[in-house]
């Protein structure tokens, strides 16, 4: 008689998936009664970086302090301009200690420039600018933990 092979349970794949795509992992791999499924995520691109000190110098925070005024949408990861945290982590507005920041409000980037870095599990990700304009709004400070979609600057 020729063995059986065991069925993939789509609903497991599935909440795999999800576990992945909601916490900052990017492999999972199960095992069970001679079945393996593992699910693998595209990492971000990653910058090599010295590790951040968790405090940052007071011209620093004075300079990216997050900026909120009463006509803001409720919702500004929305925002057409919105640079949007692609995962769970600390974002770093500049690339070490003392450093000047990556931008300022007002500054003109060009697409694919680094406009911060977002860390997670020791890893420095350079957050790219999705596309070329002006910084208009900074909404995190240096070394704030961020959640993933949290809109961390408004270019526009």
């Amino acid at each position: 008689m020729k063995p059986t092979k065991p069925q993939i349970d789509t609903d497991l794949v599935k909440d795999i998936a999800k576990l992945l795509s909601d916490s900052d992992l990017t492999e999972i791999e199960v095992e069970h009664e001679g079945l393996r499924v593992r699910v693998v995520r595209a990492p971000a691109p990653v910058i090599a970086a010295a590790p951040m000190a968790a405090a940052a110098p007071a011209a620093a925070a004075a300079v990216a302090a997050p900026v909120a005024t009463a006509d803001a949408p409720a919702d500004l990861s929305k925002h057409p301009g919105a640079v949007t945290s692609p995962m769970v982590g600390t974002a770093y507005l500049s690339p070490e200690p003392g450093a000047p920041a990556f931008v300022e409000v007002g500054a003109s980037v060009k697409e694919g420039q680094t406009v911060l870095i977002v860390e997670a599990m020791k890893t420095m990700n350079a957050i790219p600018a999705p596309r070329s304009g002006t910084v208009t709004r900074v909404l995190v400070g240096n070394a704030q933990p961020v959640e993933y979609g949290e809109p961390l600057l408004i270019i526009e």
